[in-house]
């Protein structure tokens, strides 16, 4: 059996605006780019261990509309809002099956990030 391999693409309005989000706010890097004729840039990937995300300006009217679920390992987890608070970056608790800590970035797509410590984190595989 092979290995899917799967990168979320989130549409936002400008991705340098992202970028600065996800690179500076949420402690991505920059992986790779791609310019317009103009030099914009209208394509981009960021990168965190092994998360992916390609960000995108293409389509707009999709702007705004991810919902992406992040698991981290709970010592990470429970570091992770003093981190953001430090960084300057919102966030909200929610619930999802269980006590989440909610992200927006600028177009208001969601980044969901479950207690590894709940309860209802829990699943049967």
């Amino acid at each position: 059996m092979g290995r899917w391999y799967t990168r979320p693409m989130v549409f936002v309005a400008d991705v340098e605006t992202a970028l600065a989000f996800y690179v500076d706010g949420m402690g991505f890097a920059e992986a790779w780019s791609f310019r317009d004729d103009g030099g914009r840039k209208f394509v981009a990937q960021v990168d965190r261990d092994d998360a992916e995300i390609i960000l995108s300006s293409q389509w707009p009217e999709k702007r705004g509309k991810a919902m992406l679920f992040i698991e981290l390992i709970a010592e990470d987890w429970n570091g992770l809002p003093e981190r953001l608070t430090e960084r300057g970056v919102a966030f909200t608790w929610g619930w999802w099956g269980y006590r989440t800590l909610i992200v927006a970035d600028p177009d208001g797509n969601e980044l969901y990030f479950p207690d590894p410590s709940d309860p209802g984190s829990q699943r049967d595989v």
